[in-house]
């Protein structure tokens, strides 16, 4: 079974990628945020298993796939998709979109949730243009880009920019009327945690403790990652 959940939703369905390598409280946050703002039903959080922009994460899809269940235990507004952990192939978003409207049909709004860095280097991913067709673009607002108020990521790119001609909306109300094809930006609270910092500090013997949820802590100090 690819997923834990398939079943369609009334209201927009958001989906968060990541290598969660391993996941932590800024993931987390970020999912909670997106699901309150952007009034979505539930966030999917989906692990990737071959990551195709970066080298071989430290500890092994499995692992982070369970880290990210144990993360999100006691949330019924996140869950987590093992999609791409099980693919044979490389984690490209456009594929996982596909798979996700095989599985909940044409009409669900689904929603895909980055932040501004992301957003802005999005014209280097695989097939990106078709991911408008497939989802709603909900961006996260990050320290070091302009305020919401104003043009952001504060430069796009000629191709970014005509792809997103006519689809800015500052109305969540918006994603709810098609299944795709709108950008959104949102809020979010700056968390200065990122996985590398947590993996320096395990690596360096330091405590992670509050960087990331204490089941994760205790995962990871039970299987002896990142050491």
């Amino acid at each position: 079974m690819p997923t834990e959940s398939a079943r369609p939703e009334a209201r927009p369905l958001g989906v968060l990628g990541g290598t969660f390598d391993p996941i932590h409280l800024a993931h987390l946050r970020l999912a909670e945020e997106a699901r309150e703002a952007l009034a979505l039903a539930r966030v999917r959080l989906i692990p990737a298993g071959q990551p195709p922009h970066r080298g071989a994460p430290g500890s092994t899809a499995d692992d982070r796939l369970a880290m990210a269940r144990l993360a999100v235990e006691g949330n019924p507004g996140l869950e987590v998709d093992d999609g791409e952990v099980r693919a044979p192939q490389k984690s490209y978003t456009v594929l996982t979109l596909e798979r996700l409207r095989a599985e909940l049909g044409p009409r669900q709004p689904l929603v895909l949730i980055l932040g501004a860095d992301a957003f802005e280097g999005l014209p280097g991913w695989h097939r990106w243009t078709e991911l408008f067709e497939l989802a709603h673009m909900a961006v996260a607002n990050r320290p070091g880009y302009a305020p919401h108020g104003r043009r952001w990521p504060a430069v796009l790119s000629p191709a970014l920019d005509a792809a997103c001609r006519d689809r800015l909306t500052n109305a969540p109300a918006d994603l709810s009327v098609s299944p795709a094809g709108r950008v959104i930006p949102f809020d979010m609270t700056p968390l200065a945690i990122s996985a590398s910092l947590v993996r320096d500090l395990i690596r360096g013997g330091h405590s992670a403790r509050y960087l990331l949820p204490a089941a994760v802590l205790d995962y990871i100090d039970l299987h002896n990652l990142y050491r």
